[in-house]
């Protein structure tokens, strides 16, 4: 059965968009459309305004999150034993560097960013909205993949693909989220959980 791995928090130990945001972004307007996810502004817009504030070159952007940003213990053993989709709303040119950095080469579906010196473009890889959330989300990307796993950590774009799962492995909000609505979820802190009980 597949495995199918958010990115931003389950696989990494902290987001790496906040991450960035927070470096080399404008923190007021970022910390403001936060707040505002999901009341008047949907997450395509939330990230494009943050996006944008981010003026940096690319390089400057991927150098600091490869001294920074860590992966959970125990994703390289789950990528060399098992068939994993990262499945994020982040994007491709921030993900890449961290993957090669680790020798690490799972199918990837993300976003892309044009890194523009007046402020960095999102280029959304899906635009359509989902049947059951109505939000432009994962689910359409785990569409014909039969049975699969999904392993997230809460994001809003976590939650109707884990809906879609065979089996869910949750943790921080998603896992919240799921008790809320009384969907069974197995916990876990690393990959190394997963991989027991798998």
């Amino acid at each position: 059965m597949r495995i199918v791995v958010d990115w931003d928090g389950t696989v990494t130990e902290e987001d790496t968009l906040h991450v960035a945001l927070e470096r080399f972004g404008d923190r007021e307007i970022y910390h403001r459309t936060e707040a505002e996810l999901g009341r008047r502004l949907t997450l395509h817009e939330v990230i494009g305004i943050e996006m944008a504030t981010i003026t940096a070159t690319l390089e400057e952007v991927v150098a600091y999150l490869l001294d920074t940003v860590a992966l959970r213990a125990g994703f390289a053993d789950l990528v060399a034993s098992r068939d994993v989709l990262v499945l994020s709303a982040g994007f491709h040119e921030l993900i890449a560097p961290l993957l090669e950095r680790e020798g690490l080469r799972p199918r990837v579906l993300a976003n892309r960013i044009e890194a523009l010196p007046a402020g960095w473009r999102a280029i959304w890889r899906d635009e359509e909205p989902c049947d059951v959330c109505g939000e432009p989300c994962k689910r359409r990307a785990v569409a014909g993949l039969g049975p699969f796993v999904f392993v997230g950590d809460g994001s809003v774009t976590d939650r109707c693909v884990s809906l879609a799962a065979a089996r869910v492995f949750a943790r921080d909000g998603l896992a919240a989220y799921l008790a809320a609505e009384d969907v069974p979820f197995e916990p876990f802190d690393d990959f190394h959980d997963l991989a027991r009980a798998l």
